[in-house]
């Protein structure tokens, strides 16, 4: 191709500036007059052969031009323009001056040649493209975005064999674009006529190419996408836009996550590793979402030691393999071990010594906790009044509750048990600023082998610092047990979809969200706070399942029916972040919040928690009304009555 494509140079050269002659001279060959004609042909050869060598200097036998764009156009209009100054000055001061028309009518006829020769390739391979792509099989795409991104996955898919498509029209919010063509194609309107051009053009696939659009902007317009029948795909971000990722193998399903439509929460995660860097962590329930996710994190960034503890072994073990091949210089430990068990977790923080607590385990099924209320008593409060008591005896530095929204005004057992937890590192909290550590009573269900005061002096409890905290936030996307996994396997069995309430909402956050807000809150932490992030506006969960059934190519009630089975026991139509009485303080971060703590008395809570603990593994049938009076913002039966 190259050679090929230097001897047409060659020729078209010669050829141009002969053709500047043959036109001076009326396209008469004998009405040119010999004394220009011997110039030229006494240096065209020469010059010919000169220019070669420049468009070579030049690159432009190395470009693959079925591909050629602005920047090879520019290449060769220069070298063009280059020679051709370079041809005026040569034959003028080595022959004589040639008529002025010679001069410019030569490089016009040269700089159109060389150009028709390398953009014809491209203009051939376009529109055998575009032939071929207008097959039956091909799928007809509208392009959500006008701009530079835009153009970048247009321009690939008119040049790349390998993808399946043909943009048919484009959408963009620019009024002054409308009416308008981007290579050839229209761009027909704004979002608002979304619906109506995918009907006009038969559209199959719709990609979102608006990389700077905010999470807002992107959730009102796949709104609208998901009124159709297409397939929807758009850019991850504005990254991969910058670094010239723009491309269609870029592109990915739109999830439902990004129906979410609010900014994710950003985190100083550097100010988090250095706090992390060097320390001791233990995380408890690290086999479950957001332990593992934890577990991740932390890893990444040198702790001293990473100590995972679960009950569970198959989902610990998996976490484990998993670190262990990607950080093999980790010092990690994984440990098989419950949370109830005082003695385990006494020689657990014996050994280990963690300086850090992220303490995610926990039962948080609510259906499930209500058929069993006394297990989540036991495994949800008085597990974290264990580990909290281990690691304050322990010199942990900071204890890190993850908690959840259903402990605001609960109506479930769960909820209850969360807002106990809530309460006890408060309790703990207030205690240890007071400098009465030593009044925090140890509870255990068995002899206490494990008695931290063991000579009776007391002293074992001067100098504790421990600060704790509680991190609380909503329903985690992808999460086990969470509805998104609930809703895409009844989808691949062909539906139904089960929704239990037609009006029920639920705020919504990503694992990565929320594990960096856990983060967070161990370097934000001055002990008892009660860390709340801003989740936005809530969603309906029948929206939810009806935009993944839409994302899933299907229609809702016709491909996929949707089934309202009704609330379950201990679940209320919408949850709440803070408690009524409870006041916001800002932090660092727009989106996290500190709530006030609620007043209590930490003497009577912690002397009825005792007494809670005994009932709960007496099992006994009234513990729901044992829990009320220890919780005053429990009420079972309201949802109880509302189902």
């Amino acid at each position: 191709m190259s050679i090929a494509l230097m001897l047409y140079d060659f020729a078209a050269v010669c050829g141009a500036y002969f053709l500047a002659l043959y036109v001076r001279f009326d396209c008469v060959y004998s009405a040119i007059q010999p004394r220009f004609m011997r110039p030229y042909e006494h240096f065209i050869l020469p010059y010919a052969a000169g220019c070669v060598v420049v468009f070579i200097a030049m690159k432009l036998y190395s470009t693959i031009w079925r591909y050629a764009s602005y920047s090879e156009f520019v290449r060769t209009i220069a070298g063009s323009l280059l020679t051709s100054v370079a041809h005026a000055v040569l034959i003028t001061v080595l022959f004589r001056r040639m008529p002025v028309s010679y001069y410019l009518m030569g490089g016009f006829f040269q700089c159109a040649l060389l150009l028709a020769a390398r953009f014809g390739v491209r203009l051939v391979h376009v529109f055998s493209r575009r032939h071929e792509s207008g097959g039956g099989n091909a799928r007809r795409v509208m392009l959500i975005g006008a701009g530079d991104a835009g153009q970048m996955i247009l321009r690939e898919m008119s040049q790349a064999s390998e993808v399946n498509g043909r943009v048919v029209c484009i959408i963009d919010d620019d009024p002054g674009k409308w009416h308008r063509y981007l290579s050839g194609i229209p761009i027909v309107g704004g979002r608002d006529d979304i619906l109506a051009n995918v009907e006009k053009y038969r559209v199959d696939d719709i990609y979102l190419a608006i990389p700077r659009a905010t999470p807002q902007e992107k959730r009102d317009i796949l709104a609208i996408c998901s009124e159709t029948d297409c397939k929807l795909k758009q850019l991850p971000g504005l990254y991969q836009f910058v670094v010239g990722q723009a491309t269609v193998s870029a592109m990915r399903e739109v999830s439902v996550e990004d129906l979410l439509g609010r900014d994710p929460i950003r985190t100083d995660m550097q100010e988090v590793f250095e706090f992390i860097n060097g320390r001791t962590v233990l995380v408890t329930g690290g086999g479950g979402s957001i332990g593992s996710e934890l577990c991740r994190q932390i890893a990444a960034h040198h702790p001293r030691r990473l100590i995972i503890l679960d009950i569970y072994e198959n989902s610990a073990y998996a976490i484990h393999l998993e670190l262990r091949e990607k950080y093999p210089d980790l010092q990690l430990d994984t440990i098989i071990a419950s949370v109830r068990d005082s003695r385990r977790m006494y020689d657990v923080f014996e050994t280990y010594r963690p300086q850090v607590v992220y303490h995610a385990a926990a039962h948080k099924h609510v259906p499930l906790m209500e058929d069993s209320p006394c297990e989540a008593i036991k495994n949800n409060a008085i597990g974290t009044y264990k580990t909290a008591y281990a690691a304050m005896m322990h010199g942990c530095e900071r204890f890190v509750l993850i908690s959840t929204d259903k402990a605001v005004n609960p109506t479930n057992i769960m909820g209850a048990s969360k807002r106990l937890c809530e309460m006890i590192i408060q309790s703990f909290d207030m205690k240890i600023k007071a400098g009465r550590a030593a009044d925090i009573p140890q509870m255990f269900t068995h002899d206490g082998t494990e008695n931290a005061d063991k000579d009776g002096t007391g002293r074992v409890f001067e100098g504790v610092k421990t600060e704790f905290v509680a991190v609380r936030f909503g329903n985690v996307l992808g999460s086990n047990g969470s509805v998104i996994p609930i809703f895409k396997k009844q989808i691949e069995k062909g539906g139904p979809v089960t929704v239990t309430h037609p009006d029920i909402v639920r705020y919504f956050m990503t694992i990565p969200e929320a594990v960096s807000l856990v983060m967070l809150a161990g370097v934000y932490a001055r002990g008892g706070e009660i860390f709340v992030l801003d989740m936005g506006s809530p969603m309906k969960i029948d929206t939810l399942a009806r935009n993944l059934i839409k994302l899933s190519g299907y229609k809702p009630d016709v491909d996929i029916k949707i089934e309202y089975i009704g609330l379950r026991p201990g679940e209320k139509l919408y949850e709440e972040k803070l408690m009524a009485e409870e006041g916001l303080q800002k932090t660092d971060n727009d989106m996290i919040h500190i709530g006030n703590p609620i007043p209590f008395d930490e003497d009577a809570f912690l002397a009825g928690l005792e007494t809670l603990m005994q009932a709960a593994y007496a099992n006994r049938s009234d513990i729901r009304e044992q829990v009320k009076a220890l919780v005053s913002t429990y009420h079972p039966d309201e949802e109880q009555g509302a189902a």
